[in-house]
């Protein structure tokens, strides 16, 4: 039950001590952009609803499946079939009645981008591993409009983290994106950027990894790394809290490994590494599929 006077001060009295009472009312009046209500967006969704940021804009057009159990926040017995935008709204506004909300019930494209990102502050990666044009859009047109982009997620026992600030590298730069590269060749470039640490390839069954059929394995526990990297870094930006380590700086946490992996990987993809990294990973996929 929600009491019977809800207070913003007294929900988040607890962040005060790491964040000041000043720095708590900055957060109530920021913005943060989610698209994606799933695994990582879910979990980016209750993390900043924790934090106390007022003012989340929220997209999803997909309904729970019970495939989504083991990663997604929402994912539950009473919740399949359900939207999981729904599903989220929910679980944001029993965690703070007072927080405003916008919503997309739809996929958010070139079309829709900059509608999405116009009241925001900051925008967090929520979108699916192989919606890649979307993403890329979305990354491009924050970019125009001045804004951060967090970008975390799991993969394997890891948490990764980037940070695209609207003055450095951008998205096509990093992953060294080109027109004319196929769906698949744009997916392994993403692979393969996302996470240069390489931390998760000593355990990884990559038999179940196909770019093709879009899909791949996953862990709930490290989305919730993941969110938490994400959500630090969101703090440090909202509140000017001095510089942040964007692309091509990348950070990888491996709680299977106990592995902490964290660089700079200069001219991004187009570096030499990478490049043995793309032909490799390349090859390990085609003999998969021959086989």
């Amino acid at each position: 039950m929600l009491p019977q006077s809800f207070k913003y001060q007294e929900a988040f009295s607890r962040n005060i001590g790491l964040i000041t009472e000043e720095e708590q009312q900055r957060l109530r009046s920021a913005s943060a952009a989610i698209p994606g209500m799933g695994g990582m967006g879910g979990a980016h969704a209750l993390t900043l609803a924790r934090l106390g940021i007022g003012r989340l804009t929220m997209a999803d057009f997909d309904q729970y499946e019970v495939v989504n159990f083991n990663r997604q926040v929402g994912a539950t017995v009473n919740t399949v079939g359900q939207r999981k935008l729904d599903v989220m709204v929910k679980r944001v506004k029993e965690i703070n009645p007072d927080i405003e909300l916008r919503t997309f019930d739809e996929a958010i494209t070139s079309q829709n981008a900059a509608a999405f990102l116009e009241d925001a502050d900051i925008l967090l990666d929520g979108l699916d591993f192989f919606s890649f044009e979307n993403r890329r859009h979305l990354f491009n047109t924050a970019r125009k409009k001045g804004l951060h982009v967090v970008s975390s997620g799991p993969i394997g026992f890891s948490a990764i983290l980037q940070i695209f600030s609207p003055h450095g590298m951008s998205f096509d730069r990093y992953f060294a994106i080109q027109d004319g590269m196929t769906k698949e060749e744009k997916l392994l470039s993403f692979l393969v950027g996302i996470a240069p640490g390489c931390t998760h390839l000593s355990y990884i069954n990559s038999d179940k990894v196909s770019l093709g059929n879009e899909a791949g394995p996953s862990l709930g526990l490290a989305v919730q790394m993941a969110a938490g990297l994400a959500a630090g870094q969101v703090v440090k930006i909202l509140l000017d809290r001095g510089p942040v380590p964007c692309v091509p700086y990348y950070f990888q946490v491996d709680a299977y490994t106990m592995q902490c992996k964290k660089g700079r990987l200069r001219w991004g993809n187009r570096n030499p590494i990478q490049r043995l990294k793309l032909w490799y990973v390349k090859r390990l996929l085609q003999s998969q599929r021959e086989s």
